[in-house]
């Protein structure tokens, strides 16, 4: 072999020898990215599949959670059945007594009307053609605004003969008297009013009370001689 062949072998490279060093580095990376597979796959193992006592917490997570789901709902569902119901109330409440206010400033006009009425005497009518004309024109208002009122729910309250309610009427005065039991109305200076159920005016009125021993026993003399007196009477007829 002449001295320039040898030369040329000399400088090529040992191919079996890089060739060993490429099968050493693949076989660790294969090894390495099993490692790494492997470790993934049990932490997936373990996620996937948890433990009994795991199940049960969960499964008792689950449980209060919809049971407080169920708690809010049946509230949230309370609640608006209660709101509901208010707007039907005030809606009610509003048709009916939308116009107290108006009607109670018109009940001044019934009363001006009911005193026209009561300051003619009875001896003063069939008298004059003009006033009876007059007089029947101011009935006739009368009735027609006490309709008018009775088509929005205002009724009046006479309570005369009834006995007194704080409720309903306002006592002005007391009228000691013995026809009467205490507290029963004698007297019934302005008609009260109502709408639909609700007050609207108290009836202003005088009350019966008790009256005192003396005034009593005096009473109570009179009507002997009344009695007395009348039976006399019947006798001498007789």
């Amino acid at each position: 072999m002449t001295e320039p062949e040898k030369k040329t072998l000399e400088k090529q490279p040992d191919t079996s020898t890089v060739s060993e060093q490429s099968d050493l580095e693949s076989q660790l990376t294969e090894n390495m990215i099993n490692d790494e597979n492997g470790e993934d796959a049990k932490t997936d193992k373990t996620l996937v599949e948890p433990t009994d006592i795991d199940d049960a917490s969960d499964e008792k997570v689950y449980e209060d959670e919809i049971a407080a789901l169920k708690d809010r709902l049946l509230r949230a569902m309370a609640e608006t059945e209660n709101v509901r119901k208010r707007s039907i109330r005030d809606r009610d409440e509003a048709a009916k007594y939308a116009i107290t206010g108006f009607a109670r400033n018109l009940l001044s006009i019934a009363d001006n009307l009911r005193r026209a009425l009561a300051s003619v005497p009875d001896d003063a009518r069939g008298v004059n053609e003009t006033l009876d004309n007059l007089l029947s024109g101011v009935e006739m208002t009368e009735r027609e605004f006490e309709s008018i009122l009775e088509r929005h729910n205002i009724q009046p309250i006479t309570p005369l003969g009834s006995k007194f309610n704080p409720n309903e009427h306002q006592a002005l005065f007391e009228v000691p008297t013995a026809e009467s039991p205490p507290g029963t109305i004698v007297e019934v200076v302005e008609v009260g009013y109502t709408i639909s159920d609700r007050l609207l005016r108290p009836a202003s009125v005088g009350v019966s009370a008790k009256p005192p021993t003396e005034q009593l026993e005096n009473q109570e003399t009179d009507t002997l001689e009344a009695d007395s007196q009348k039976s006399n009477n019947v006798t001498e007829q007789d």
